[in-house]
C-alpha cells in the first residue's frame, strides 16, 4: 500500500517568534532529520495534519512528505502539544532509509472476544501491554498486531511467542516470553477452595497475634 502523501513547505526561520507566527496562520512547524543528512525545516497545514491524527496510528504511519517537488519517506517520531489547549505545536519526522529497520511501538488489537469461553464464563480481558515495541522493516510497518482470543478460557494467557508476526517483524524484548494479555476471573468467581484457603490463612494470622499478646502479658 502506498504511503499517504503530505505536502509541506520549506521554512527559512527558526525560533519561538517565527513558530508562533506560523501557528497563527494555521501552520505547524516541523523538522525532517536522520539518514545522515542535514535537517530540513518545514511547515505543514494544520487541518491536514489533524485529519491524519484523527484517523489513529499517526505515530506508526509512514508518510511521503512532498517538499519543493521532492518526496521524503518519513515517520513521525515526536509530537509536541500545547499544555492547555492540546493544539499541535511541532512535529519531528525521521527519514526512513530504504531497506532499513526501525524500533517502533505497535498497538495491540484483540478479536474473538465474543467466542472466548473465558469471557463467556464471566472472565475479563486483562490487557498487560496495549503496545509492544517491535523491530520492523521501514517499508512494511504494521498498523497494529491483531491477536485472536476466541479459544482462551479463564486464567489463560497470551504470550509473545504464541503470536504470528508479519515477515521481518520481531519483538525488541527477546530475552523472555512476556505476557500481553490474560483472561482473568473476577472476584465473584473465586472457587470455594480459594475462599477456604483465605479463611484458614486469616485464622492462622489471628492465632499468631493472640499468642503474641499472651506472651506480652
Amino acid at each position: 500500500m502506498a504511503n499517504t502523501v503530505l505536502k509541506a513547505d520549506l521554512r527559512e526561520k527558526a525560533g519561538k517568534g517565527s513558530s508562533r507566527a506560523l501557528r497563527r496562520e494555521d501552520k505547524i512547524p516541523a523538522v525532517i532529520y536522520g539518514d545522515k543528512k542535514e535537517p530540513v525545516m518545514i511547515t505543514l497545514n494544520y487541518v491536514t495534519v489533524m485529519k491524519e491524527l484523527y484517523k489513529g496510528g499517526f505515530m506508526n504511519t509512514a508518510f511521503d512528505l512532498e517538499v519543493g517537488g521532492k518526496k521524503e519517506n518519513v515517520l513521525p517520531r515526536d509530537l509536541q502539544f500545547h499544555p492547555v489547549s492540546d493544539r499541535v505545536l511541532h512535529i519531528d519526522f525521521l527519514r526512513l532509509a530504504k531497506g532499513a529497520t526501525i524500533n517502533i511501538m505497535i498497538p495491540v488489537h484483540f478479536t474473538g472476544d465474543e467466542e472466548s469461553p473465558g469471557i463467556k464464563g464471566g472472565g475479563i480481558l486483562n490487557v498487560v501491554r496495549h503496545e509492544v515495541e517491535f523491530s520492523c522493516p521501514v517499508a512494511s510497518i504494521p498498523e497494529a498486531i491483531t491477536i485472536d482470543i476466541s479459544e482462551l478460557d479463564l486464567n489463560d494467557s497470551v504470550h509473545i511467542s504464541s503470536i504470528t508476526l508479519p515477515e521481518g517483524v520481531t519483538p525488541v524484548i527477546d530475552d523472555r516470553d512476556f505476557t500481553i494479555a490474560t483472561i482473568a476471573a473476577p472476584s465473584a468467581l473465586k472457587s470455594d477452595e480459594e475462599e477456604a484457603a483465605e479463611a484458614e490463612e486469616g485464622e492462622a494470622v489471628e492465632g499468631e497475634e493472640g499468642e503474641a499478646e499472651s506472651s506480652e502479658e
